[in-house]
């Protein structure tokens, strides 16, 4: 072979990576996300609110979590109870559909070339790497929301509401805060990274021990029923592995409390609340994350075997 067809230093590897890059992982993970989050969105809201119930005066204080939605529904009518709806499904849509992206081209890249299945921690390594990936684009939406979602009207009066939308809380984070201010919790996000690990390493595993135990072949597609099912308890055991890191972001991100860091929330929150005050929230959270993770994953598997099967049909 002459120098001339050699191919450029490099090109080989991003050739490598990029095969195994797929645009139906992202739209599918993009379809899963926006559905999951507009149909549970007001549960976010009460987790949110819960998150941070610190004892500070101005939160408005709620029994539990009907009256929680009840008494915003009376205070703000429909509005109130989405609030923040708009970063939470931009961020909740890209951030699906990212985390299948990179996952299922990480998992690609690592199979390519061998006979045997990955094992439980390279799906766990995999899983980390995309989320930390995902973080990086989407933290700023992530704070966004936290703000908008922490805007009570109960004791401030709509026309001097701190912030308008979206677009008007990120603009208004950059000029008073910088880039810092916009990236606030994303150490104990990316901690939290360890949750979406910890749900696909489980969710991959689940699938494929209930495939050999009914002696199908190991990719076999689900059954929505199966799907859900799959999905609910890969995402009960992660929720309940890593839920304090969500108080500790969400604490960091609010507007209304100053932390040095994720120490001084721990700290702090050990302190005057103890144990409990890093469960705060948890109720709504599974209440909202499951059937909202089961809605995610059957849409994510059943739009990326149409679009798949689609892309097959073409050849």
């Amino acid at each position: 072979m002459t120098g001339q067809d050699q191919p450029a230093p490099g090109s080989s590897v991003l050739s490598t990576v990029f095969r195994h890059v797929r645009y139906e992982n992202l739209v599918a993970g993009v379809s899963g996300g926006v559905l999951s989050n507009l149909a549970l969105h007001p549960l976010d809201l009460v987790k949110i609110r819960f998150a941070v119930s610190d004892g500070l005066e101005l939160r408005p204080k709620y029994k539990g979590i009907v009256h929680c939605l009840t008494t915003i529904w009376k205070l703000e009518g429909l509005r109130g109870l989405y609030q923040g709806v708009t970063p939470n499904v931009w961020g909740a849509g890209l951030s699906w559909g990212l985390y299948f992206f990179f996952y299922n081209a990480i998992k690609s890249y690592r199979t390519e070339g061998r006979a045997e299945r990955l094992e439980a921690t390279e799906y766990l390594v995999s899983a980390a790497q995309a989320g930390a990936m995902t973080l990086c684009i989407t933290n700023p939406l992530w704070v966004a929301k936290t703000r908008l979602m922490l805007q009570y009207d109960s004791v401030v009066n709509a026309h001097q509401r701190q912030y308008k939308g979206m677009v008007d809380t990120l603009l208004k984070i950059y000029k008073y805060e910088g880039v810092r201010g916009l990236y606030k919790g994303f150490v104990p996000g990316l901690f939290g990274t360890s949750h979406g690990a910890l749900q696909f390493m489980a969710y991959e595993l689940l699938k494929l021990k209930y495939n050999q135990h009914i002696n199908r072949l190991p990719e076999a597609q689900l059954s929505t029923v199966e799907y859900i099912s799959v999905a609910a308890l890969s995402k009960i055991f992660a929720v309940a592995a890593t839920y304090p890191y969500q108080v500790v972001r969400a604490r960091l991100q609010d507007q209304h409390m100053s932390y040095k860091g994720v120490l001084d929330v721990i700290t702090r929150t050990w302190r005057k609340e103890g144990i409990g005050g890093f469960y705060k929230g948890i109720a709504p959270n599974l209440i909202r994350v499951t059937p909202a993770c089961c809605i995610t994953f059957v849409v994510y598997e059943n739009v990326s075997h149409f679009l798949f099967d689609l892309r097959e049909e073409k050849k």
